[in-house]
């Protein structure tokens, strides 16, 4: 009789089980939510209240700490949630639940206020704890008896991760930049909910795998921990064989250590939005009391760790302490590598030149249409494929598939079809002429010796009296609709800093003047008159540059991958001195070219782009290197511990990226943006170059693992 992997393997879909790419779609629907949505997040919150597409006007700072608390749990919880689908549902029914619980959170998001955000981002972090850990799983159980097939089983799941990041970020942002946050926020539920019917649906086809707990739970053993190839004496084996459970206190300092941090991960953003700070009794001077209480959870975490390696011999405890060493640099390249989220999305909207015309945008609509398309005609050829192998037994899970991709279609087509006929239009609005002065009171002059000047707007509600001086201004707007010279029209700010502008339709406008009253402020209508139509001319999304990362994972992963295989694979230590200090370049150039720019002036778009290809480069060195270590350097008995303390690691780099992100308005505003990139310049640079000169204690604490 044939067992359910077997049955798997009959129907194949590009010489994998078809169920591969039932998880890939799976996958892809999640990472698309998922990275929509995070695109999103803190350019909605701290957008202007009021204007065309108006956020909730936060400070950078708050907004890098809610973030920074979300992105630190989706580390945590699946520590926990693998474990309850290990023990108790099954990692199937997780999946489910881990789904459906993230569905909820995004349409909470989408409703658009303060408690429905907070609730929206809690499901979110429950329900990515479900899911996260038990997607492999579920194919680390179908490849049981074809191992030498699992690691291309995993390079076609990850480009399913690479797809719909690609692709969420892509959508997601455009339907929030061009017509509205909730729509962005709303589209990624979607999504989520047809993944999880679709996956829900396939059940048939994956029989008993993944449907129960097992009852034994199969952990890969380190390698090389008890060949003979290791020159360890007989008493140093019979010791690795010998139990080292967790002790009372071991325990106890686990509990202390886990309670402190996921407080400081809540009381972070609540002290920061709501100044309410739990650990406001231990501040001591400037410094503030929930770092104090961090610092105190680290040094017991540590004393845990340091325990527990002291108990095992001398070969397992220093590939243990090779092993922390790799988690300590995993900080600083996620601390600079996730500026993406924050940081790096306020960069692309307040400070790069997005603004393309002519041939140019005609360009750009070009190459925008390829990345779009060719991706989008691969993965219908796939569904294609699927459908025609498994239509038989799971017709419901295709049928919902064939409907997610012609939603996606339609947008796609949508997307495309609305760039191609925006035009571009000069309109001219009167504005406010005052003195730009410095922080003495003096104006300022530019490098030719002009005198400076700010020009306010003049909207529906300014006042204005004899002393001000009223002038004429020429902007542009591009919208895919038709005027007219001499058209009269509404336009409202499309950035917190008045330096572009769109059109306020009907519906934008009495939002606009609601928005206005409520907050008994100015509502920033600027009456404008159409002097000139133009070209052709394309305003590029703030998300759009997020989605190179994907795009050039998918390029160069297959380079990369080659070069690990071949005689030139480098070492660990090597490896990750390379990935930190690739990154790191990736900062310097954007620090070069944000040298010496003046207000109101942006940068040039090549800077980011080629910013976000070597921060590409620097994770493809590093970062598969990480989770392959802990089953090559870890003994069994660690390997749960040792993976909590790598996701430790991760979301305390995503904790500290965030935080630091968040200031990136106060560093430049004290001393310039360069130095704000210097930062993640240097450090990262450094931190590369201290683990290259530990290439030869690493490799001696690492006794003959590779």
């Amino acid at each position: 009789m044939n067992t359910d992997i077997e049955n798997l393997f009959k129907d194949k879909v590009l010489g994998h089980p078809a169920g591969l790419f039932v998880l890939f779609f799976t996958e892809m629907w999640e990472r698309f939510s998922f990275y929509g949505m995070r695109v999103l997040l803190v350019n909605f919150l701290t957008m202007a209240a009021i204007g065309y597409n108006p956020g909730w006007e936060w400070t950078v700072e708050n907004a890098g700490a809610l973030f920074g608390t979300y992105a630190m749990l989706l580390y945590i919880t699946p520590i926990i949630g693998g474990w309850l689908a290990d023990k108790y549902t099954g990692y199937r029914t997780a999946v489910i639940i881990g789904s459906l619980v993230m569905t909820a959170g995004h349409a909470s998001m989408a409703i658009e206020t303060e408690f429905s955000l907070y609730f929206g981002l809690f499901l979110l972090v429950i329900g990515t704890g479900f899911f996260k850990p038990t997607m492999t799983s579920i194919i680390s159980d179908m490849y049981k008896k074809n191992p030498e097939k699992k690691d291309g089983a995993y390079t076609i799941y990850y480009m399913g991760v690479n797809a719909g990041a690609f692709f969420g970020m892509m959508l997601c942002g455009y339907l929030a930049e061009k017509v509205g946050w909730s729509y962005g926020f709303g589209l990624a539920g979607i999504f989520m909910l047809l993944g999880t019917i679709q996956f829900w649906l396939s059940g048939p086809l994956f029989g008993k795998i993944g449907a129960k707990p097992s009852k034994e739970h199969e952990v890969e053993l380190p390698q090389n921990i008890n060949e003979e190839s290791v020159e360890v004496g007989e008493d140093d084996t019979e010791l690795e064989e010998r139990p080292n459970p967790f002790t009372t206190l071991d325990k106890i300092l686990i509990v202390i250590s886990a309670v402190i941090g996921l407080a400081y991960a809540i009381n972070d953003p609540m002290s920061k939005i709501a100044g309410v700070d739990m650990f406001s009794f231990l501040q001591v001077g400037d410094f503030e009391g929930q770092y104090t209480a961090v610092l105190f959870a680290l040094a017991l975490f540590l004393i845990l760790v340091v325990g527990r390696i002291l108990r095992y011999t001398s070969v397992v405890r220093d590939r243990m302490i090779a092993f922390i060493i790799f988690a300590f640099f995993t900080v600083f390249f996620w601390m600079s590598f996730e500026q993406g989220a924050s940081s790096l999305v306020i960069f692309a909207r307040d400070n790069v030149d997005r603004m393309l015309s002519g041939g140019a945008a005609t360009m750009f609509n070009i190459i925008n249409t390829l990345l779009t398309v060719i991706p989008l005609i691969i993965i219908s050829y796939v569904l294609f494929i699927l459908w025609k192998k498994t239509f038989s037994k799971i017709p419901g899970s295709n049928i919902v598939l064939v409907i997610c991709f012609l939603f996606m279609w339609g947008i796609v087509g949508w997307m495309l079809n609305r760039d191609y006929n925006t035009i571009a239009y000069d309109v001219t609005y009167s504005a406010l002429e005052k003195p730009d002065l410095d922080d003495n009171g003096e104006q300022k002059v530019d490098k030719d010796g002009k005198m400076q000047f700010l020009y306010i707007p003049v909207s529906e509600n300014t006042k204005s009296d004899a002393t001000h001086k009223i002038v004429k201004r020429t902007t542009s707007i591009a919208e895919p609709l038709t005027f007219n010279v001499g058209d009269k029209l509404n336009i409202a700010p499309k950035n917190n800093e008045a330096t572009q502008f769109g059109f306020l339709d009907g519906e934008r406008l009495e939002a606009t003047k609601q928005k206005a009253e409520e907050l008994n402020r100015d509502n920033g209508i600027v009456g404008a008159t159409i002097t000139k139509v133009r070209d052709n001319e394309v305003e590029i999304t703030v998300s759009w540059f997020s989605i190179l990362n994907s795009f050039f994972i998918i390029v160069f992963a297959s380079f990369f991958s080659k070069w690990w295989e071949s005689k030139y694979n480098p070492s660990a230590a090597t490896k990750y001195a390379l990935g930190l200090s690739i990154m790191g370049l990736g900062f310097g150039l954007l620090a070069f070219g944000a040298a010496g720019i003046v207000d109101g002036v942006k940068v040039s778009m090549i800077w980011l782009i080629l910013a976000y290809l070597f921060h590409t480069l620097g994770e493809l060195c590093l970062s598969p290197v990480g989770l392959s270590y802990v089953s090559k350097l870890v003994p069994g008995r660690m390997i749960a511990l040792m993976f909590g303390m790598w996701y430790l690691a991760i979301a305390i780099g995503n904790k500290l990226a965030a935080v630091l992100g968040g200031q990136i308005e106060n560093i430049t505003k004290e001393y310039s943006l360069s130095t704000f990139f210097l930062i993640f310049t240097i450090v990262p640079v450094l931190a590369g170059l201290l683990i290259f000169f530990l290439n030869p204690v690493l490799k001696k604490l690492m006794h003959g693992v590779r």
